[in-house]
């Protein structure tokens, strides 16, 4: 008998509510508030806070801070704007710090 096993998926690690799948991610060396964080081209189950523009590392964007869906934990942000031409890649995209999330079906 084989087993089926669903994608690999990034799950709050406050509730286990599903995030993110691994087949979006698009880099693991971002850094977060606390920590090391992701890149991912999309996520699911949460939701996008007020647009704020922040000084990172890499300059001045717009961002939005990313809550899980059930229980609010802030699990990063959305980056809205970028204003330097070299970082325009990343409008649109999640970054969800690895201490927040976990990993599923791997």
């Amino acid at each position: 008998m084989t087993e089926i096993v669903g994608p690999r998926l990034y799950s709050c690690c406050n509730c286990r509510n599903q995030v993110a799948l691994h087949d979006d991610v698009i880099s693991k060396s971002f850094q977060g508030r606390n920590g090391r964080a992701f890149l991912f081209s999309h996520a699911m189950n949460v939701m996008v806070g007020p647009k704020e523009d922040r000084q990172l590392m890499t300059g001045l964007h717009t961002v939005a801070d990313v809550y899980c869906r059930d229980c609010r934990e802030v699990l990063g942000w959305k980056y809205e704007r970028a204003y330097e031409e070299t970082q325009k890649y990343k409008e649109g995209k999640f970054i969800l710090e690895k201490s927040k999330i976990v990993k599923e079906n791997w």
